[in-house]
């Protein structure tokens, strides 16, 4: 069944076939949309509906686009289930998030290997046993990006959630006594940082046969906040975009090698 008005068009993103390159990367605030489109050549808004706003340009003369995903998983999995249907097969996602062991510094990047899937959206795609891995050649093209650029990052594994204030207020929730014990879990098990899309943006990809990486911008860290140790919050995620951007490149050389 087809909700959209333009039946060439995907009912929520309202992009259509030949309007998005292969190559797709996904901020969550639409407002980062245009700052991000701004590193490619020629970009043009596509679409602009709800919280899914689309560009696309090129990369060394490849279409690359940029679309916002809003929070969460289950809108970040619409923009990625119809994104693949328009042609999309390479998905990179930037963003913000918490750090959580004490050497995740503020401003610094994090590159997402896999994601603890405490949320919801993707227990409709896969069983729990199932884990959400990011793409290991997207993973060492944002690594490749990040040590060429010489910005402190780290690799490894982060937890997702669906409540922000479960996250940073969880004796205030009625379930807190469950939030605090997993979030010890997470700490003891070596968790990087704290944030809201990759496991469902994992899943999916590992559902559709995709690629799909994450990586973020720390803000702050509150582990950080709790010790009394330094914590600016950062909000700038420039160099977060530039390392994705960079990824980027790097996979179009690659694939345009194969």
């Amino acid at each position: 069944m087809h909700y959209s008005e333009d039946e060439s068009r995907q009912y929520h993103i309202q992009v259509a076939k030949g309007e998005v390159g292969r190559y797709c990367i996904l901020p969550g605030d639409p407002k980062r949309c245009k700052k991000i489109a701004a590193y490619l050549d020629n970009a043009r808004l596509v679409a602009d509906c709800r919280e899914f706003v689309t560009y696309t340009g090129t990369l060394d003369g490849v279409p690359v686009s940029v679309t916002s995903t809003g929070i969460g998983g289950p809108s970040a999995s619409i923009a990625m289930e119809e994104l693949i249907k328009c042609g999309v097969d390479t998905f990179v996602r930037i963003g913000t998030c918490g750090g959580m062991q004490t050497d995740v510094m503020s401003g610094d990047t994090v590159i997402a290997t896999a994601a603890i899937r405490m949320e919801g959206t993707s227990k409709e795609y896969a069983p729990i046993e199932f884990p959400a891995v990011a793409d290991l050649s997207v993973v060492n093209a944002l690594v490749a990006s990040a040590k060429e650029m010489g910005t402190p990052y780290h690799t490894g594994v982060v937890q997702c959630k669906d409540s922000f204030y479960g996250q940073h207020d969880p004796e205030l929730m009625p379930a807190g006594y469950e939030l605090m014990n997993k979030w010890d879990a997470w700490l003891r098990l070596g968790c990087l940082a704290s944030e809201m899309e990759s496991a469902a943006m994992f899943i999916v990809a590992a559902a559709r046969h995709v690629r799909c990486g994450s990586c973020f911008l720390v803000m702050a860290n509150q582990e950080r906040e709790k010790q009394g140790l330094p914590n600016p919050v950062v909000h700038d995620t420039d160099t977060a975009v530039r390392v994705a951007i960079g990824a980027v490149r790097r996979l179009i050389r690659q694939d345009g090698q194969k």
